[in-house]
């Protein structure tokens, strides 16, 4: 996913909040995964953490692994996901 398609669903997401206060909420924790995702990488090397770097990996593709779980389930009308025509493509 591209930064482009996160912020297209960050902007719905926003947009929405009211109305979808929990879409909200979820799309703000997967953000914040990523970020620990990313800034885990230093005190993994510093403390020599070396068992944490497949969690960091999986945390910085959080964004990702979230839009395909969804777009799964609503493609399986498991999920209803309104925020799949903020423009992201998921079929690559």
């Amino acid at each position: 996913m591209t930064f482009e398609e996160q912020r297209r669903i960050s902007r719905w997401h926003i947009a929405h909040r009211l109305t979808n206060p929990i879409e909200f909420r979820a799309w703000d924790a997967v953000l914040r995964l990523r970020a620990a995702g990313w800034l885990g990488w230093l005190p993994l090397l510093l403390l020599d953490a070396f068992w944490a770097a497949p969690l960091c990996v999986l945390a910085m593709f959080a964004p990702t692994l979230y839009a395909a779980w969804r777009f799964r389930a609503h493609r399986e009308s498991r999920v209803r996901c309104d925020w799949l025509m903020a423009g992201i493509r998921i079929d690559r």
